[in-house]
């Protein structure tokens, strides 16, 4: 009896590689899952800090005009220049990937640095000087955001996905009836 149970491992689109709309679905739903937060943090926690777990995990607006853990803050247009080129250079890297997993991590990456590129396009102080708004806080570590969050799940998916020996090339599709024994 055969199984139609689809994993993540095994989605592909009939020629092994992986279905065309899993990295839009990723970069759109992360993009507008991190605006939707920021808008709702901005209406919301303008004025105070929202205690999740005491005073270790808050909601707390923080307007960030630097990279991640605020270095840079004086690089603002720099730093936006650079998601350009680095969402040019990944979302090139997603349409080259010929694994799921390569896929869902580069998408990931991708969608963090839209929604974050996004900030500093189009929030205050204006065009290129725009801050992230970050608003998880917990304990000591620098507050971040749901862009902030993709950008870190999916480096972590490429490093343990680039030691899995579990990626094939682009270049080199399967072949039929060339299983090895």
């Amino acid at each position: 009896m055969q199984s139609h149970v689809s994993t993540v491992s095994n989605v592909s689109n009939g020629d092994g590689r992986p279905p065309r709309w899993i990295a839009p679905l990723i970069v759109i739903g992360v993009v507008v899952l991190d605006q939707l937060t920021k808008v709702l943090v901005v209406a919301n926690l303008s004025d105070k800090a929202l205690a999740i777990i005491g005073d270790t995990v808050e909601l707390r607006l923080v307007r960030n005009s630097g990279a991640a853990f605020s270095l840079f803050t004086n690089a603002t247009a720099v730093l936006a220049v650079l998601a350009i080129v680095l969402a040019g250079v990944l979302t090139r890297a997603v349409i080259r990937a010929a694994d799921v997993w390569s896929v869902v991590a580069l998408s990931l990456v991708v969608g963090g640095a839209l929604g974050n590129l996004i900030d500093r396009m189009f929030r205050a102080p204006g065009p290129l000087r725009g801050h992230v708004v970050d608003f998880v806080s917990v304990g000591s570590f620098p507050s971040f955001n749901v862009a902030d969050s993709a950008i870190t799940i999916g480096a972590i998916l490429l490093v343990v996905n680039s030691f899995s020996g579990n990626r094939r090339e682009a270049s080199s599709p399967p072949q039929v009836g060339s299983e090895s024994l």
